[in-house]
Parts: structure tokens; C-alpha cells; sequence
């Protein structure tokens, strides 16, 4: 990866930028078999302005420091959630996903989160094969915890269908 970018939690000037690399990056899946909620909704700004008040939030920024990826954590007791992950396209592949996985990994284990977990989609190739690449591993429905089943049927209720949605765990 180019050393043309930082990984910081955001900041509140940071977060009018954040909705609309959520709508660039969610293009990356027109073609996939995704609701369409995926593709046209965000993330309520009041959301990013809570996490970004916990220190939940971080962002990727480009040597103008101006964002082009985030991540949303949420916590769960012991385990540290995933919440969403987008990148610019234009900034994609390029290792600004993958840092950013690192930098919250990082910041997790030192604050003693013994896991980090997240849902995503199955075959979506910078979805489940690229977490799994990053150490994650998939939870069989059966090892699901309470939390993480409220998770799974909270994305069912907004029309994301299971079948096609995989939760995946990294122990730190």
C-alpha cells in the first residue's frame, strides 16, 4: 500500500463525508444479489456522530486528509463488532480495507476485546474471502451467540436473505 494514507478515529468534521463513500462503495454490488436497500440506503448520520463519540468509528484519509474509507465497530462486551466497512471505489484495492481491518484488530486486542466479529456476504469476493484472508473465520449457526443471532435476524427483518450471509469471527 501507498503511504498516502493514515488510519485515525474520525473525527466530527469527518463524518458529512462518510455517507457518500457508503453510497460509492455500495455500487460495487449492483450486479450481486443484494436488496436494493443495500445499494441506496445509508447510514444515519446521527449513527456515525454516536460512534464517533465512543471511539467506534475510524476513517481512512487521504494525504489531504480528506476520508476515503471507514469502519463502524460497535461493541459487544468482550467482542468488538464490525459493523460496516466501505472504501471509495477509486481507492479500492489498494490496501486501505485491509489496514483499516488492521487498525481496529490493533486497537481491540489492546483494549483487551477478545474477538472481533462481523456479518457479510458469502460469495462476495471482497466480502467473506477477503475477511478470511485477514484470519476470520465463519461461525457455524449453531455457535452463533445471543448478540450475534439478534445481529443475523435484525439483517433478515431489513431484507438480507441468510442464505447468502455468512457471520465470521477473528480471535485476538
Amino acid at each position: 500500500m501507498e503511504a498516502s494514507y493514515s488510519f485515525v478515529l474520525a473525527q466530527p468534521e469527518h463524518l458529512s463525508e462518510l455517507p457518500e463513500i457508503e453510497l460509492q462503495a455500495a455500487l460495487l454490488f449492483r450486479d450481486w444479489n443484494v436488496p436494493a436497500a443495500v445499494i441506496e440506503e445509508t447510514t444515519p448520520l446521527a449513527e456515525f456522530q454516536a460512534a464517533q463519540e465512543e471511539g467506534h468509528l475510524w476513517v481512512a484519509l487521504s494525504l489531504q486528509g480528506h476520508p476515503v474509507g471507514f469502519a463502524l465497530t460497535e461493541s459487544d462486551g468482550t467482542t468488538l463488532h464490525l459493523e460496516e466497512i466501505d472504501v471509495l471505489p477509486e481507492h479500492g484495492r489498494r490496501g486501505v480495507g485491509k489496514a483499516l481491518v488492521e487498525t481496529i484488530c490493533t486497537w481491540a486486542r489492546d483494549r483487551g476485546y477478545t474477538a472481533i466479529t462481523l456479518t457479510t456476504f458469502r460469495d462476495i469476493p471482497w466480502n467473506a474471502p477477503f475477511y478470511a484472508k485477514l484470519g476470520f473465520e465463519v461461525v457455524l449457526a449453531e455457535a452463533l451467540t445471543a448478540q450475534l443471532r439478534r445481529r443475523v435476524a435484525d439483517e433478515e427483518a431489513r431484507g438480507l436473505d441468510p442464505v447468502w450471509r455468512v457471520v465470521m469471527q477473528k480471535k485476538l
